[in-house]
């Protein structure tokens, strides 16, 4: 699907199911689009998560009902899926900053809109990126699962944790200590960051990785292999994380709603370091981020 067509198509869907328990996983598939993708571009676009665009949809809702009828909160709270008043009661306080019971009696609410996607293309700078054609390959590295909601905060954790067990010590110029030290020499380990949508709902798996070549695999460490396919490589220039967080959030504001070849196909994207310079903050630091395309029919 068309990427602007989807987004608008997913706000559509989550206004027909305010009162149905679904999840990102469900809008996805409405859409026919990885969950990992329509979810990341979604709140890039938007500002919001999808389970945030829920929740405060639902509980603006909420507190209508509780003005216009006379229902009981235990009945709205479970039209709008909370399986508890307590639940409900604690989720609707922290948004509308009062209770049920005080709105009910005439409280002011948070108001909140369904939203209407519109863009506008700005400025005349291009893009630096270019459409790759790529054999099957396999990463090996270290993986872990995330939520959408916290992995922007937690993925830089992950990092620190790894690196500090297992890349410091080979980095200071010593010789490996273990198998993993050898890998993170071996298969250039933390060349890439991979992001893998195949675990349903709103969790990915992510891993810190390198090129897999063959040869043993240290237990606990991961073999991926992405099929062949065309890839949009999108060339970065700047210290991190804000350059490529910058070229991350073009890519789904800009670039893929106004491009009229391609568009995003498959469940996983790559970002791309630099194995050669280890200061991230240099103001001259190459990165990329790689994203699977087809050509649209």
């Amino acid at each position: 699907m068309e990427w602007l067509t989807g987004i608008r198509t997913a706000i559509e869907y989550m206004e027909e199911h305010l009162e149905d328990d679904i999840s990102a996983q469900d809008v996805a598939d409405r859409v026919y689009l990885s969950s990992f993708f329509l979810q990341r571009g979604f709140a890039l676009m938007t500002g919001f998560g999808i389970g945030e665009y829920l929740r405060s949809r639902r509980l603006y809702q909420a507190a209508l009902d509780l003005k216009e009828t006379d229902d009981k909160i235990i009945d709205i709270a479970l039209r709008y899926c909370y399986d508890t008043p307590e639940s409900f009661a604690k989720a609707f306080s922290r948004f509308h900053g009062a209770t049920p019971t005080q709105v009910r009696a005439g409280a002011p609410v948070h108001v909140f809109l369904p939203l209407k996607i519109n863009i506008t293309i700005q400025g005349g700078s291009q893009m630096d990126y270019k459409i790759t054609p790529m054999f099957p390959f396999k990463v090996i590295g270290f993986q872990k699962e995330f939520d959408m909601e916290t992995a922007y905060a937690q993925i830089p954790e992950f990092w620190d944790e790894i690196t500090g067990k297992y890349a410091a010590n080979v980095f200071a110029g010593n010789a490996p200590a273990n198998p993993y030290e050898q890998a993170v020499i071996d298969y250039g380990i933390g060349e890439y960051g991979v992001c893998i949508d195949d675990l349903g709902s709103s969790r990915f798996r992510y891993l810190i990785a390198g090129k897999y070549t063959g040869g043993a695999v240290p237990e606990g460490m991961v073999v991926y292999e992405f099929p062949q396919s065309d890839w949009a490589v999108f060339n970065c220039i700047g210290p991190l994380p804000e350059a490529l967080q910058s070229v991350n959030t073009r890519i789904f504001q800009e670039w893929l709603p106004g491009n009229p070849e391609y568009e995003i196909c498959g469940n996983a994207n790559i970002e791309w370091y630099d194995p050669t310079n280890k200061d991230t903050s240099d103001p001259d630091y190459r990165s990329a981020i790689w994203i699977p395309v087809k050509k649209k029919a």
